[in-house]
This record gives structure tokens, sequence and C-alpha cells, in this order.
């Protein structure tokens, strides 16, 4: 089976910046998940995934518009601390998490006050080029319930 639209896709990647530095990788724990067509995730990767199957080992570079966009100087945000406790201490650089009205979102600390906290409202890679290897695990229909959900439910099924 290819990756195409409504299939789940289980695979690995490394993903490194321009100057070849290793940013993230899934090589040494789970396989990433991904619902085909759900759009969550970027579109670049989710076009280089397209047609590829079981076993597949190939690489990628993306440039800024095809992943995480072009960087805005307009978003910037002060926001209440409280809605970033959860995040634990704060300090300028930190890379945290925040729920917005457009659902969860990875934004990167610029100035902590008292009360508020400046953020920058851009993901940490917006602005850059990237690049993937990517090695493809598994690859199956989507379910039913997975369609309806619009993500890939995990091992042992997703409890909501």
């Amino acid at each position: 089976m290819n990756v195409a639209r409504n299939t789940v896709v289980s695979f690995h990647y490394d993903l490194f910046n321009i100057a070849g530095e290793k940013i993230e990788s899934t090589k040494d724990g789970e396989a990433t998940l991904a619902l085909i067509g759900a759009k969550n995730m970027i579109q670049g990767l989710e076009q280089a995934l397209m047609g590829k199957s079981v076993e597949d080992d190939f690489e990628i570079t993306l440039e800024p518009h095809q992943a995480y966009g072009h960087r805005d100087e307009e978003k910037t945000q002060r926001v209440p601390a409280k809605y970033l406790k959860h995040e634990g201490k704060l300090t300028k650089g930190q890379v945290v998490r925040i729920d917005s009205n457009q659902g969860m979102k990875v934004c990167t600390v610029l100035k902590v006050g008292k009360f508020s906290v400046d953020v920058d409202m851009n993901h940490p890679l917006a602005g850059q080029t990237i690049r993937y290897q990517i090695h493809i695990e598994d690859v199956r229909a989507a379910s039913t319930d997975e369609i309806a959900h619009g993500h890939a439910h995990g091992v042992g099924g997703h409890h909501h």
C-alpha cells in the first residue's frame, strides 16, 4: 500500500536545519503516526510522503513556504503569565505551548514580567529551510473513526 489520502503512515525522521545541525529525531523512540489529508502536518512533508511505501528511505529539503512559513515580525503577543504556569519557570528564548483560539500553538518567550509574558507566536522554525531524512515504517488504510476525528489513532487505540 502506498501513502495516499485517508491512509495512516508511520515513519521515523531526523530533522536538520540549513547548517546541517540535527534539530529533532524520532529514531530512538516511537515512530510518528499521521493521517494523510487531515492537514495536521506541514504541507511540504505531507506532499513528500505521498506515493511512498513501507521501507522507503528518502530525504527532502523544504523552503520556509513549504514548512513553517515565513517569519512575521507582527506576531508578538503579551499574555497573562497564568496561562503559561504549566510550563514552569519561564526564561527568555524558551519554547512553550500556549492554547489559542486556533488550538495549541508553539511560541518563544521574548520577555518575562511579573504578571505577563511577551511571546513570539511564529513557530520556532519559521523562516528556516529544513531538511528531513525519513524512513517509512508502515502504511495502512485509516479507520472510519480516524477519518471522522481528523487524526491517526495510536497503538491500542485513541481515547478522547
